[in-house]
């Protein structure tokens, strides 16, 4: 196998940039250095006397003086002294906020007839569920409960959660005690004949 024999063109073109690149290196390296600053050309300084006028009212006209880059340590000096003591007007606002003028509220009269406002936590929400009806074996004392919530209907004994929330406590024959286990609320729930 040759090397470069399948894909002449391809060799050729390598050969070609490979030579303008060395060309080009040895030119860049082989002038003389110059600083960068001195290939830009550079506008005249204005005259002494001369200034330029300020783009903004309240900016210090730019001279040759003033356009040195050099720190000066004394300026920085002078400028930590200062204090700035503002009118107090808002800086961040068009105008200064007026004042808001105080409303003169007169003192609240008792009602005597107005319940007293309850001062405890407000009252647990009450359990959602539905007590329909009861069931029992016979010969056993245990009965099951038919609770509902919503369109779900729950069958439950004495000690069973129920919808991941409520404990059955007690069943009765007229009632069922439930604890909602979340709110620590102990409700009794009477038979409902409507369904």
């Amino acid at each position: 196998m040759r090397l470069g024999a399948e894909d002449r063109t391809k060799l050729i073109a390598a050969i070609v940039l490979m030579v303008i690149a060395v060309f080009s290196l040895v030119y860049v390296f082989s002038r003389p250095g110059t600083p960068a600053a001195a290939a830009a050309p550079v506008a005249p300084p204005p005259a002494a006397g001369k200034r330029r006028p300020a783009k903004h009212p309240g900016a210090p006209a730019l001279t040759a003086e003033n356009l040195d880059p050099t720190l000066r340590l004394g300026l920085l000096q002078s400028s930590e002294g200062v204090k700035y003591e503002g009118s107090g007007r808002n800086i961040f606002r068009a105008q200064a906020e007026e004042p808001l003028p105080q409303p003169k509220v007169p003192p609240l009269k008792e009602d005597k007839n107005k319940p007293p406002e309850p001062t405890g936590p407000p009252p647990p929400p009450p359990i959602e569920l539905k007590f329909y009806g009861f069931a029992s074996k016979p010969g056993e004392p245990a009965k099951r409960v038919f609770l509902s919530k919503g369109d779900t209907i729950f069958i439950a004994h004495e000690g069973d959660v129920v919808d991941r929330r409520y404990k059955v406590l007690k069943i009765a024959s007229g009632s069922v005690e439930i604890e909602d286990l979340l709110n620590n609320n102990r409700q009794t729930i009477p038979l409902s004949s409507q369904f």
